[in-house]
């Protein structure tokens, strides 16, 4: 049956993915008026949402910026369709790096890198490292798509630049044996999203609201002794983003505990208060709030 499905679909995929790039941002704006109009899709989280984080803002405010956010959410997921097809000088045109000098100075230290991304603007295209003369092998940690078939188109629009996906559930053991066997890469870690609460440890402010928060990208940084890099990406305008890379630590193991996580989410909120339509704001990252839950035998910040 998820075979069947996959070739049902993927046709269809393959078919955006050759559109022209006019063509393909005007059938982008036909999905968003069918998810926001018609279905409404998550509209009412995404203002929920909002309202936690901008108290201060208008409705009429949050209402504009939750239908912006609903037509980059289009063209964000329509991206990825692209990558099918997409030919490197089309990357290298629609994602730029500033200082990549950055990533090649960190390479000359014989280190792997955590990149630490958030659910902002979009990092799709950034798989493709070594098309911008960026010398290391680029791993993603995700997590794994139920249909194996889709699963593995994913993972072979990475393997056009010798990416690699990695499952969450052997992320560290993975991480481990490359360290181990001298592989040095940059592995890119989306590390907004929420943990289950029995598995929250450590709980900071973020968009006004104290919440859980995974410290496992810390965790590995400091076990393999690996610099910690924060991915910026901005949104130039549709369909072209400009990235750059602010390291958080060269030498983890003497940071203070949680200081790697809590300036990754400040580095993050800085770029949601500053543009919010670009943060995927349908995911309950805010599911779970302190005034919620028993937090006795959790470390508050």
């Amino acid at each position: 049956m998820q075979r069947l499905v996959f070739w049902l679909i993927y046709p269809f995929l393959l078919l955006i993915s050759y559109l022209p790039f006019r063509l393909f941002y005007l059938f982008s704006d036909f999905i968003f008026f069918v998810v926001y109009h018609l279905i409404g899709y998550r509209k009412k989280t995404v203002l929920e949402n909002l309202k936690l984080a901008f108290p201060e803002r208008s409705q009429s405010d949050l209402l504009r910026v939750r239908k912006i956010f609903y037509s980059h959410m289009c063209d964000m997921f329509l991206e990825m369709v692209k990558s099918i097809t997409i030919t490197d000088e089309e990357i290298k045109k629609r994602f730029e790096f500033t200082n990549k000098e950055e990533i090649l100075r960190i390479r000359k230290m014989d280190k792997s890198i955590i990149l630490m991304c958030g659910h902002y603007a979009s990092y799709e295209w950034m798989n493709a490292l070594q098309l911008f003369g960026i010398d290391y092998r680029g791993f993603g940690i995700y997590k794994k798509v139920k249909n194996p078939y889709f699963d593995k188109m994913a993972r072979d629009i990475r393997g056009r630049y010798d990416g690699v996906l990695i499952p969450t559930v052997e992320a560290t053991k993975t991480i481990a044996r490359n360290e181990q066997q001298g592989i040095r890469g940059v592995y890119g870690m989306v590390a907004d999203q929420s943990p289950k609460l029995n598995r929250s440890k450590y709980w900071m402010d973020f968009m006004n609201v104290k919440v859980p928060v995974f410290t496992g990208s810390e965790k590995l940084a400091k076990d393999h002794d690996m610099a910690v890099v924060y991915l910026h990406v901005d949104k130039v305008k549709r369909g072209y983003y400009r990235a750059s890379f602010i390291t958080i630590t060269d030498n983890p193991k003497v940071e203070k505990d949680f200081m790697i996580t809590r300036t990754f989410f400040e580095l993050l909120e800085k770029q949601i208060r500053n543009a919010p339509e670009y943060y995927l704001w349908t995911h309950k990252r805010w599911k779970h709030r302190y005034e919620s839950v028993n937090t006795e035998k959790i470390i508050i910040d």
